[in-house]
């Protein structure tokens, strides 16, 4: 005699492990209250530069102090 009474159950946690794996690892990281990837002092002043908050000297003046 064959017991498979549970299987359903197990399916059920294996179907729960693998949706929750899929939203740890493949999401992306945009999502709110989600790790985000931190951006570098370069890219910080490159937005600035392109919103207009600094001149082209400033941004050539912050990027070498930066770089050395």
């Amino acid at each position: 005699m064959l017991h498979y009474g549970f299987w359903g159950m197990n399916f059920v946690w294996w179907f729960f492990w693998m949706i929750l794996l899929f939203w740890i690892f493949v999401t992306p990281y945009d999502i709110p209250g989600r790790r985000t990837k931190k951006d570098s002092p370069i890219d910080i002043l490159k937005k600035r530069f392109a919103l207009g908050e600094i001149t082209k000297e400033q941004y050539f003046e912050h990027k070498a102090i930066i770089e050395n």
